[in-house]
């Protein structure tokens, strides 16, 4: 089995949309400026909760998530294979059969038809 990638793990981006770095929450205009500790300390403070608060809900609920994703993305697979892709087949097949028939009676009513009508038209007075 392949291991997966402790560099990049999010290497198709799924979840780009979600900032929660510091600087994409928090940002004071010049307006309104705390002391330069308190911002520097606001800093650490929000970097350690949020890693600490991210690494203990990770660590006690990630491997049950992933466990039941896992169970839930295979039953969907197992769904398609055995009876979404079957019956659209057969779906598919049946259907073949009547575009066949439609395409016979087509042919031979409405094509004689139009050629019908396209003799008559041809030789009208009114079209030269």
């Amino acid at each position: 089995m392949e291991e997966p990638d402790l560099v990049n793990r999010d290497p198709n981006e799924l979840n780009s949309h979600i900032k929660v770095a510091f600087e994409d929450v928090l940002g004071e205009p010049e307006s309104a400026r705390s002391m330069d500790c308190v911002w520097i300390n606001s800093y650490k403070c929000f970097t350690c909760g949020k890693n600490c608060m991210y690494k203990l809900l990770s660590t006690l609920c990630g491997i049950c998530i992933a466990l039941y994703w896992g169970c839930e993305f295979a039953c969907v697979a197992f769904y398609h294979v055995w009876c979404c892709t079957p019956g659209m087949r057969c779906y598919s097949l049946n259907l073949g059969i009547f575009q066949k028939c439609w395409g016979s009676c087509l042919h031979c009513c409405l094509i004689p038809l139009c050629e019908a009508c396209s003799v008559c038209f041809s030789k009208a007075p009114f079209m030269k």
